[in-house]
């Protein structure tokens, strides 16, 4: 079978669940074969990755690979594209994953798709363009095939691969460290997932009034274990953070459930939202837009309806 590069997300040394959900869309085309870079690598990351289905490890665990901004993953998976020729490659389609994939398809010549929610044979990519109003499939047709897919767009499973360890190394030209990291500071992670992230996801709009009211959207996220979001009314009005913004100039999600509370559908807010699995709307505007895309819709009052829908959930945990 062709080989499959698979990027490799961590932190700590724990795999992030979007490498699974890749690993999961590698198995479909081929071969996987996981990429690591940086320091961190430890037996449990290699058996997370081969439970998974990686049939090699490509292990880069040089410190200075974390040193330096970017640059030094897209020299690392160019290597190992000249060297390996695989089928395609294929990256966590986040603000870095972005970066590292437009870096190499430059440094190998080759077409690259962002922000992909699905991807199938012949490594043609399903993609959701100009603010979401329009679905395309896409073919990269020149190189090797570079492809950014989204968080949460595949379900993980897994199934198990050799995990072939090999150490490879990587020499830094001058232009990869032309941007240093100074310094860290740790994010203190709260028990809710990380939005991009996130298996399911209640948003909050206009309609929740007040940064107070948002008390109402957390609880509901936290009776399922979901993340929280905000439509740009709601960031703009300053009742939550920016960094929680869902749509097309905030972060786009593609969850498995995704509830919208509040929120009457603009297309902005769409284009960040819409390729989630199961769309779940509440509003008391029965002509809202979001009702157009939900798959389930409550047409009433948030103040009654979430109130009510978080004590059903908690009696039946």
């Amino acid at each position: 079978m062709t080989e499959i590069l698979v990027l490799v997300e961590h932190v700590d040394g724990e795999v992030k669940k979007v490498t699974l959900e890749l690993l999961t869309l590698a198995r479909s085309l081929g071969e996987p074969s996981a990429v690591w870079a940086g320091p961190g690598y430890t037996p449990e990351a290699k058996a997370r990755l081969a439970e998974y289905g990686a049939e090699k490890i490509y292990v880069a665990g040089a410190a200075e690979i974390a040193d330096y901004v970017v640059a030094p993953k897209a020299e690392l998976l160019a290597q190992l594209v000249a060297a390996a020729s695989p089928a395609a490659v294929l990256i966590a389609s986040t603000a870095e994953g972005k970066e590292i994939a437009g870096r190499l398809a430059i440094k190998t010549d080759s077409g690259v798709i962002t922000d992909a929610v699905g991807v199938g044979d012949g490594v043609t990519a399903d993609q959701s363009i100009f603010g979401g109003g329009v679905n395309v499939k896409s073919r990269v047709t020149r190189g090797t095939p570079i492809v950014a897919v989204r968080p949460n767009s595949t379900p993980p499973q897994p199934s198990a691969g050799a995990g072939a360890e090999e150490q490879v190394t990587v020499t830094l030209s001058d232009a990869a460290r032309g941007a240093k990291v100074v310094d860290r500071v740790k994010q203190e992670k709260g028990a809710r997932p990380e939005l991009t992230e996130a298996a399911i996801v209640v948003s909050g709009g206009r309609g929740v009034g007040s940064a107070e009211n948002f008390a109402l959207i957390e609880k509901l996220a936290d009776s399922l274990g979901a993340a929280v979001g905000a439509s740009r009314a709601a960031t703009d009005a300053q009742w939550y953070p920016h960094q929680f913004q869902v749509g097309q100039t905030g972060k786009t999600v593609s969850p498995q459930l995704y509830i919208a509370v509040g929120i009457s559908g603009a297309i902005q807010h769409r284009a960040g939202m819409q390729t989630a699995k199961t769309i779940m709307a509440i509003n008391k505007d029965p002509e809202a837009p979001i009702f157009e895309l939900a798959d389930f819709g409550v047409v009433g009052d948030l103040f009654q309806v979430v109130p009510q829908l978080t004590e059903e959930i908690e009696k039946r945990k």
